[in-house]
């Protein structure tokens, strides 16, 4: 998000390689970093906390130092697994045998979308984002009760028609009125014609998902106020 710039050696000239407006700007990304006292042993910052605060002073000398601990231990600690049969089972990165790299379990490499992603978070090492719309198991799910709930109003519609059909004299006339007033054409229904066919409350899941969905996002909203407050 700042200005970089291109030195050419051959001239000697200097020309702007990439120099982001100020609305490319407004686009980045908070970062939320974890405090450090609340940081775990094997977590970068605290890990190799000996190691940047001599390079931040210019000791290089002494990052190497501390450096050369962090990595003499580590290779203790797999010597000492390899001996014991103790196989290594990392939480949040797996093995590609194919390419020999290493990747994180949880990788989210999807656009960010503003209409829709609240905001991401990291939680025990996994990162997760908060969205606004449903997520897709309550959609599928609110989908299927539609479904199932059509196909018995369909169902119900074709039971009134045979028995109109049934107790009315052949030479009656087709416009008489029936008993079953309910609407024949229900092929095409979105999820808000619902309200049309009277059943506006879905299922008790689907209700409890919304309750659940609206607290998380009404909490979330709290949290960002806060941090608003914090930083003026």
């Amino acid at each position: 998000d700042r200005e970089v710039l291109i030195n050419e050696l051959k001239n000697g000239n200097t020309g702007t390689f990439w120099n982001p407006t100020s609305e490319v700007r407004r686009q980045r990304l908070k970062r939320h970093i974890v405090l450090f006292e609340e940081q775990t042993d094997f977590e970068s910052e605290r890990l190799w906390q000996h190691v940047t605060s001599a390079i931040n002073k210019g000791d290089q000398h002494k990052a190497t130092q501390e450096k050369f601990v962090l990595e003499e231990e580590q290779r203790n600690a797999a010597r000492e697994r390899r001996e014991s049969g103790t196989e290594w089972k990392p939480l949040l990165f797996r093995h590609d045998a194919g390419t020999n790299e290493w990747h994180y379990k949880y990788e989210d490499l999807r656009p960010w979308d503003p209409l829709n992603d609240i905001a991401q978070f990291e939680k025990d090492g996994i990162l997760q984002t908060m969205e606004r719309h449903l997520s897709t198991r309550m959609s599928n799910h609110k989908a299927t009760c539609i479904k199932n709930q059509i196909t018995r109003h369909k169902r119900s519609a074709k039971d009134c028609r045979r028995r109109k059909t049934s107790d009315q004299p052949s030479n009656h006339s087709q416009n008489t009125e029936s008993s079953c007033s309910t609407p024949e054409s229900v092929q095409e229904l979105s999820d808000d014609d619902g309200k049309y066919l009277g059943f506006e409350s879905l299922c008790a899941q689907c209700g409890k998902e919304v309750d659940h969905l609206k607290e998380i996002h009404s909490a979330v909203l709290s949290l960002q106020k806060a941090q608003q407050d914090i930083h003026r």
